[in-house]
């Protein structure tokens, strides 16, 4: 597999062109409008303007949790637990709606003051089961079976804003951090593509004749994990669960070759239905993409996807997806993408690179000298694959 060096794609990102606070209004945001190698810009209310009239556009609908959870223990030692992923019930909707117990995936701040024994807030105790890597296996209960794991996080988890943002969370940000189309709760960190989109905005476009569908893949701690190795092929990408209704998959294969993914989210779940298709198996590897030569169609894959949903007697795609779209990954149903200025040195901005065939540099140089803003509350930009 040829080498990909990710100090190719390095810019000077300084701190204050990240975007600390989304604008007052979401969808006043900046728009920047990649075409045919060309750049421009607008406003991102008017981005019906660079989609075709019957096209579909595809968003993710999951919600950002409160999935940090701060406990103290008798010394007064505070500990953070950051709930990444559920294990035990490994369904995010089960886990979250368990009322006697469920077992997370965690980050543990200051985990040398918890060597063992069991944490409590006099409500939801906490116990470490095992530990792999940075990640550990923790165990939450609780008496009150009247509760929810997911009640209990709304009334005492935090929101999980980006670290790069550099400040804690404010209570604005249990609105700005979500889109509004948010309502599978599950994910740890939002599909910020979607923040720029309000109801005024997804009205205009169904009026010229855009559809619009959902899907659902709840995005992890992972999306802001660094490449830290110098050939990008041997970073590990994170996996993650995705949930594609039928109604979805129908919709993409009555528009192919005229598909919008709102987000890097939505467009790796898109690709990667390719390959579900393709192989039959209900997990993506990371590098499947580039292993084999699959001859078979777009059209061809989705209605394999179709034939097993029938056959199985299910409404929804349940599968996993570990997918790495860089630089010489061939595109199998994603036509335009819109999404914002990622982070130097990320999977995401290989993401990008790919898609508008090597052509990131154009645009990441245009946003800088025409003053975008960066990262998860920045401007935003809809690209048109070359």
């Amino acid at each position: 597999m040829e080498e990909i060096l990710i100090s190719e794609y390095d810019y000077p990102l300084t701190d204050e062109r990240i975007a600390k606070y989304p604008l007052a209004e979401r969808d006043h945001s900046k728009l920047l409008v990649y075409r045919d190698g060309k750049v421009s810009e607008d406003v991102f209310y008017r981005v019906g303007d660079y989609i075709a009239k019957g096209s579909l556009l595809v968003y993710n609908n999951t919600r950002v949790i409160p999935a940090r959870l701060v406990f103290h223990k008798d010394s007064g030692a505070r500990i953070e637990i950051f709930c990444l992923e559920p294990l035990a019930p490994r369904d995010y909707q089960l886990a979250l709606s368990g009322t006697t117990g469920c077992t997370w995936k965690c980050m543990i701040g200051n985990l040398k003051k918890w060597k063992s024994g069991v944490l409590s807030n006099g409500i939801l105790h906490a116990e470490r089961l095992s530990t792999t890597g940075n990640t550990h296996e923790v165990r939450f209960s609780w008496e009150d079976a009247t509760m929810s794991f997911a009640q209990l996080l709304d009334a005492q988890g935090e929101l999980p804003i980006p670290p790069y943002l550099n400040r804690p969370t404010e209570e604005s940000d249990k609105t700005t951090y979500q889109t509004v189309y948010s309502k599978i709760k599950g994910s740890v960190a939002a599909p910020t593509a979607g923040l720029h989109f309000t109801e005024k905005v997804l009205d205009d476009l169904r009026q010229r004749g855009i559809q619009t569908t959902e899907l659902t893949l709840h995005v992890g701690a992972g999306t802001f994990q660094p490449v830290k190795t110098e050939d990008a092929n041997k970073h590990t990408m994170h996996t993650e669960i995705i949930a594609v209704p039928r109604k979805a998959i129908e919709d993409v294969l009555a528009n192919l070759g005229h598909v919008v993914a709102v987000g890097t989210t939505s467009m790796r779940t898109l690709e990667s239905l390719y390959f579900i298709g393709a192989t039959r198996e209900l997990s993506v590897p990371q590098f499947a993409p580039y292993e084999h030569d699959y001859t078979i169609s777009t059209e061809e894959a989705l209605r394999n996807i179709l034939a097993y949903l029938d056959e199985t007697k299910q409404d929804t795609l349940h599968a996993e997806t570990q997918i790495m779209i860089r630089p010489g990954y061939r595109f199998h149903v994603v036509d335009q993408l819109i999404t914002n200025f990622h982070q130097p040195k990320s999977t995401l901005l290989l993401l990008v690179s790919a898609f508008v065939g090597g052509d990131w540099k154009t645009i990441y140089d245009y946003a800088m000298s025409h003053n975008f803003r960066f990262l998860s509350y920045g401007d935003s930009s809809i690209l048109t694959r070359k």
